[in-house]
């Protein structure tokens, strides 16, 4: 496959959209003369030519000349932003969308939409437009199905207030605790499996910089005069750390930052086969009020098949013993897509959760990943309709058992080319999700993977700090790691 952005510069996008109709393919973008037109591979040309001022004339065409197949479709745009997007841009967009849908059969939930936080262009266009505007914009201008575009609604209006908790002197706190019993094949972070002896060995170390690391971040963000709304402890699976170090992680934040206007702290506890009574009471004892149990589905074949070696009856003995701790507020997680489960296997398991009525489940679909262990075939892929019900069903099923859609975002290569949605019980909306979702205030984040990200508040400009990827990097590096936190201190 070949791309070749003609007189515009909009190949970015191009690609991602491309990427969105043969993920398996690997294309090659050419933005310069000469452009490629190969014999055997089809072509894609998108270009724009200038009429006058800042009308321009957007055409794409796709050529296969190894299958005999010639598709050309054009419009007029103007080369400028009308409602916050370049208008030549989405016409290309629009125009690619159309040709490759009709080569391909497909048709995208998300239309022309290739960003991580759809939500976050509907925030924009309901400021701009008001909610129905908005609405028809997604459908009609960005090509997006109409229960998407519903859903993306819902979740802005669940968001928006929220967001408005946030106040200058706000900030949400992060800790990556990039371990976990066993790697799951579907997954690609960069979580390590604690079951290796090399990883082992790391973590003491790992342990002793991430309590340095907290503590000289919570000092910049006392200077700063700053107070944390959120915070939440995350993975990998934190529910590997022993209850000891759950007391030393959690004194230690509370030491360090001020959290006098917290609303919400969670521990991303993750698999039930780490889950205790002590770690629970350390957790509870910690000032954590909103904890994840990670079950994925509630299939015990399936379970096993992908990796992950706890039972089904772990799944409910840890949620047992999490309302037995005193737990309020629990998070359930599924995965829509999973090699072997079926449509009647994945609503099962939404209702069996739905049946232990946890404050809020979130349901996310299989990605494909080249780091994952999991070699998603062509055809388990494609085979995106079965997916797509599974989602529906799923989210039929918690609209009826009285949840809402809070927070969402979409991953690359998704099955389906669907999103993650997390659902709750009304007043349940977890805070920490939806500002790391929607960037609207400063995110401070500890441990390997962690992103620092600084924003001042009420302006949209985000500047990044960035920790080493691997624990055995943090390590390594972790002096560099201090320095880079050093500008933190002049930003505020």
């Amino acid at each position: 496959m070949v791309i070749n952005v003609i007189d515009n510069p909009f190949h970015y996008e191009m690609e991602k959209l491309t990427a969105q109709f043969f993920p398996f393919i690997r294309g090659k973008v050419n933005t310069e003369p000469p452009f490629l037109y190969p014999n055997e591979d089809f072509t894609i040309d998108i270009k724009m030519e200038v009429l006058s001022g800042d009308d321009v004339f957007m055409s794409v065409t796709y050529s296969d000349p190894g299958n005999d197949v010639f598709i050309s479709k054009s419009e007029k745009a103007k080369n400028k932003k009308i409602h916050g997007a370049n208008d030549a841009e989405l016409c290309a967009a629009r125009l690619l969308y159309e040709v490759l849908s009709e080569v391909s059969g497909i048709t995208l939930n998300w239309g022309v939409l290739t960003g991580v936080r759809p939500s976050k262009v509907m925030h924009n266009m309901i400021n701009e437009l008001g909610e129905e505007g908005a609405l028809l914009y997604f459908e009609k201008n960005l090509l997006v199905s109409k229960d998407k575009a519903k859903l993306a609604l819902s979740v802005a209006k669940a968001e928006r207030a929220i967001m408005s908790m946030s106040k200058p002197e706000s900030f949400s706190f992060y800790v990556s605790i990039p371990f976990c019993p066993g790697r799951c094949s579907y997954c690609s972070f960069v979580s390590s499996a604690v079951n290796k002896d090399s990883v082992k060995t790391i973590i003491p170390t790992y342990f002793e910089n991430l309590i340095k690391e907290i503590k000289y971040t919570g000092e910049l963000s006392k200077n700063a005069g700053l107070k944390m709304l959120s915070a939440y402890v995350g993975g990998g699976t934190p529910g590997i750390l022993t209850a000891q170090q759950i007391d030393e992680l959690l004194s230690t934040v509370h030491s360090s930052y001020d959290l006098s206007e917290c609303r919400e702290f969670t521990f991303e506890a993750g698999r039930p086969d780490t889950i205790t009574m002590d770690k629970l009471y350390s957790m509870k004892n910690g000032g954590i009020d909103r904890i994840s149990i990670n079950p994925q589905t509630m299939d015990e074949e399936i379970l096993h098949a992908v990796g992950r070696n706890h039972s089904i009856n772990e799944v409910y003995s840890s949620f047992d013993l999490a309302r037995e701790a005193g737990f309020t507020n629990i998070n359930m997680d599924l995965i829509a897509g999973l090699p072997g489960d079926t449509l009647k296997g994945f609503e099962r398991s939404v209702m069996e959760l739905c049946r232990l009525s946890p404050e809020s489940i979130t349901v996310h679909t299989l990605a494909y990943k080249r780091s994952s262990d999991l070699e998603l075939s062509k055809n388990l892929f494609a085979n995106g309709n079965i997916t797509r019900e599974m989602v529906n069903r799923a989210n039929e099923i918690l609209y009826e058992n009285g949840y809402i859609p809070y927070y969402m975002y979409r991953q690359a290569k998704t099955v389906g080319n669907l999103e993650n949605v997390g659902w709750c019980k009304p007043g349940y909306e977890s805070i920490y999700n939806i500002y790391m979702m929607e960037e609207c205030h400063s995110i401070f984040a500890c441990g390997a993977g962690a992103v620092t990200k600084l924003q001042k508040h009420g302006e949209k400009k985000i500047e990044r700090i960035y920790n080493y990827k691997y624990p055995y990097e943090y390590n390594n590096q972790f002096e560099e790691i201090m320095n880079r936190k050093k500008p933190i201190k002049g930003f505020f």
